[in-house]
């Protein structure tokens, strides 16, 4: 009887798709959408980890680039995607700040997901045109406040990480600054190296070159400690700037209702590529700084950013096009 009761057991939870898909993963090949263009972090993420998770699952891993909408047209293909691990995504910053940007996001990034792992930090440092004579960011906080809106800023564009963090910063610290939206980074950095901007929040890579050339002024960097490539440049933290922690992070996603076993297995395949040193040296070389987590702890971090970018967001009537 009890033998009986077990094979009925068994075969009632192999009739579920959700135990089927976890004990045949991976059964095909596997799709990392990127949801912005080739080139960009999220991109250099999973062209560096798909060949190592390929060989480590046994299945080829097909990258595939759906840019457009601010990086909603991949999150809702991935949103609506079979929630079989077959279809994961590589995102950041802006899929949590879109909702709260855009009217009619057709997704909502903390329900329609499944987290599996962060993947990668990168480190935004505060910089100045030389031309301005602000040298520090008490200079800049009072010089802003003397001036209200007359000290400029660029961004690569509404709702990017680089512009939101400066609207934290000008929450943080009281100070007016005028923001000039660009439609990608390379003319933000130009116009900052020309003057035509004051200051700017920019990668840290980029950024180091400009300023060891005497190019551009760094103030502080804008993560929770020292960026190792820059021991000398203090926190915005350190320089009483409280709260003001805006990195950018990157993390491997998959749509809501993965079977928990299927997230767990790439959650601990990816964290073993994670930690490989070259890996780690090919992230280093673009900026970012090689992470990961736990599906639980990516959940917590996310569900922090969004509180927190909501509110700044809302105070500041913040929206894009």
């Amino acid at each position: 009887m009890l033998r009986t009761l077990l094979q009925c057991g068994l075969a009632a939870c192999l009739a579920l798709p959700g135990f089927v898909a976890a004990q045949d993963y991976p059964s095909r090949p596997i799709r990392v959408v990127i949801p912005f263009t080739p080139g960009t972090g999220m991109d250099i993420i999973a062209r560096t980890v798909g060949p190592k998770l390929s060989e480590r699952l046994g299945q080829p891993v097909v990258i595939d680039n759906r840019p457009g909408a601010s990086g909603n047209l991949g999150a809702e293909l991935v949103a609506k995607a079979a929630p079989d691990g077959h279809t994961v995504m590589v995102s950041g910053n802006p899929l949590i700040t879109s909702p709260h940007l855009y009217r009619n996001v057709p997704f909502k990034p903390l329900a329609d997901f499944a987290p599996i792992s962060l993947a990668a930090w990168g480190t935004l440092m505060l910089v100045a045109n030389p031309g301005t004579k602000i040298n520090s960011v008490s200079e800049l906080i009072a010089q802003a406040k003397a001036a209200p809106g007359k000290i400029s800023y660029g961004s690569p564009g509404i709702g990017t990480p680089h512009h939101m963090a400066m609207e934290l910063f000008k929450d943080l610290t009281g100070a007016n600054l005028l923001h000039v939206p660009y439609k990608g980074s390379a003319g933000a950095v130009t116009d900052v190296l020309g003057g035509q901007i004051n200051v700017m929040f920019i990668p840290i890579h980029v950024g180091m070159q400009f300023v060891k050339a005497g190019r551009l002024k760094a103030l502080a960097v804008g993560s929770a400690r020292r960026h190792p490539t820059t021991p000398d440049l203090p926190t915005l933290q350190e320089l009483g700037v409280k709260g003001a922690e805006v990195d950018m992070w990157y993390g491997f996603l998959a749509p809501k209702g993965t079977p928990a076993r299927v997230v767990g297995r790439l959650d601990g395949e990816l964290m073993a590529i994670l930690a490989l040193p070259d890996v780690k040296a090919s992230f280093s070389a673009q900026g970012m700084d090689a992470a990961s987590s736990r599906p639980a702890e990516f959940a917590a971090l996310m569900r922090r950013e969004d509180t927190r970018w909501a509110a700044i967001i809302k105070k500041n009537n913040i929206a894009a096009e």
